[in-house]
């Protein structure tokens, strides 16, 4: 689960850096934010099950 986090914050973070470097591709940037929050997700429910 955790590596399935980092993974996905890696994929945003380019998708969001290659969204912003070419113009027309501006979908890539929403996909890239989209991925970066699912990412954070999984990583805030890993830290809140690994807690309790």
């Amino acid at each position: 689960m955790a590596a399935l986090a980092i993974i996905l914050l890696i994929i945003g973070a380019v998708l969001l850096v290659f969204g912003l470097l070419v113009e027309a591709a501006k979908f890539l940037l929403w996909i890239g934010i989209v991925i970066i929050v699912v990412a954070i997700i999984a990583g805030l429910l890993r830290y809140i099950r690994r807690s309790s």
